[in-house]
């Protein structure tokens, strides 16, 4: 695009029919099983759900700017308002900073090769941050004309992630700037894996199934509540209990916690898209040992493309002498529901040994890159995103 088309289009909160026509022209690749009214009636359903809420959930389109209301716009993404923590080295002090998760980057067939992708997340950083001394941005660029004008349910992210399909290079020179470079860095995008034994294999033998309680989707909001704890006490000492989560000399350590609708999520998407394939009513499991240092617990999503389905933990707690009975469980549930592969993203280094004993193949994964953008002092690459685990996707 030449400087003029750029300072001639600009980043809007789509309106309520600008919101059904993204979904529509991204059903056809991200519905998978689902029909076009299904897809359309699951996002409905999300919308009116804790992490969507009061405006967490905004979707943007790249439109001109005497034509914000258009249903011809060039492209679109949603943003994710959630919770973070953040500590910074020296202090066992945690702030709470807002950050954004980013989905749903999407430019029709017809619009793309023109660069408008790539505008559109250049100008998200001037939205979802802020725009005082406190935030790391450039002095706005007049190439693109005036900002995109700000938005009273956005703003005031320290830091922002997403997760890319597209290799690392796209996002990370879509900075907020003319430059090439300043966008999300790639971190951590670790996979392990284990091909799922028959249901005869994955049997526990001597413990009693009173240890363990297996839990619902209703189940999950009291699991997210004690995981919100560990995660605090675990960022507070980071640099005792967790070398995988720090570098050298960084920044600041960031996550973001799993409760007021964050973990579950993905989980709902999967108990929509599960319903006609396998049979899966549980998405969690916890032991009932009363060990708070190190509590033993997972949850997870079903991940249907590409089939075979995948199961995926989402969020995963443990101790090296607790993990194999852990595995076991989720395994022969899995076993026991018809899916035949088992996959956790960043596993803690501490049960990186255990996993390659039991039978996990540890690689980095091609796809679903996380990657992250911190807008505070400091540069990007610094910055160690702690729990980057798949309970965050979005």
């Amino acid at each position: 695009m030449s400087h003029s088309d750029l300072a001639s289009l600009t980043l809007f909160p789509a309106t309520p029919a600008q919101v059904i026509e993204t979904r529509k022209r991204t059903w056809p690749q991200w519905g998978g099983a689902l029909t076009e009214e299904q897809y359309l009636e699951r996002d409905a359903q999300m919308d009116v759900m804790e992490h969507a809420t009061e405006s967490k959930m905004i979707t943007w389109v790249l439109a001109p700017r005497d034509k914000p209301n258009t249903l011809d716009f060039m492209c679109s993404c949603e943003t994710y308002k959630r919770q973070g923590l953040i500590r910074y080295p020296g202090s066992k002090e945690l702030r709470e900073a807002m950050g954004y998760g980013i989905a749903s980057v999407f430019t029709p067939p017809v619009k793309r090769g023109k660069g408008y992708a790539s505008h559109m997340m250049r100008l998200l950083h001037w939205v979802i941050s802020g725009r005082t001394a406190e935030y790391n941005l450039p002095e706005f660029p007049a190439e693109w004309g005036a900002p995109p004008p700000e938005v009273k349910a956005a703003g005031n992210g320290l830091f922002s992630t997403l997760y890319s399909d597209v290799g690392e290079s796209f996002y990370k020179q879509a900075g907020p700037g003319l430059e090439k470079a300043g966008g999300w860095e790639a971190r951590g995008p670790t996979s392990t894996t284990w091909e799922i034994p028959r249901p005869a294999e994955t049997q526990q033998k001597g413990h009693s199934e009173t240890e363990w309680t297996w839990l619902k989707y209703g189940d999950l909001d009291a699991l997210w509540a004690k995981d919100v704890q560990l995660i605090r006490r675990t960022m507070e000492n980071v640099r005792e209990s967790s070398p995988t989560y720090y570098t050298e000399r960084p920044t600041a350590f960031v996550s973001y916690l799993p409760d007021k609708g964050v973990g579950s999520l993905h989980i709902f998407r999967s108990v929509f898209a599960t319903e006609s394939v396998v049979s899966v009513d549980i998405w969690g499991v916890e032991k009932n040992n009363g060990n708070t240092d190190q509590p033993t617990y997972a949850s997870w999503s079903v991940d249907m493309r590409p089939l075979p389905p995948t199961l995926i933990v989402t969020r995963i707690s443990a101790n090296e002498t607790d993990f194999p009975e852990l595995l076991g469980k989720i395994q022969g549930f899995a076993s026991n529901s018809g899916i035949e592969r088992m996959e956790v993203w960043n596993i803690p280094e501490h049960l990186l040994k255990v996993a390659a004993e039991t039978g996990g193949q540890t690689f980095e994964r091609k796809e679903h890159l996380p990657a992250i953008k911190w807008y505070g002092k400091g540069t990007t690459e610094d910055i160690e995103w702690a729990f980057n685990e798949k309970f965050c996707w979005c």
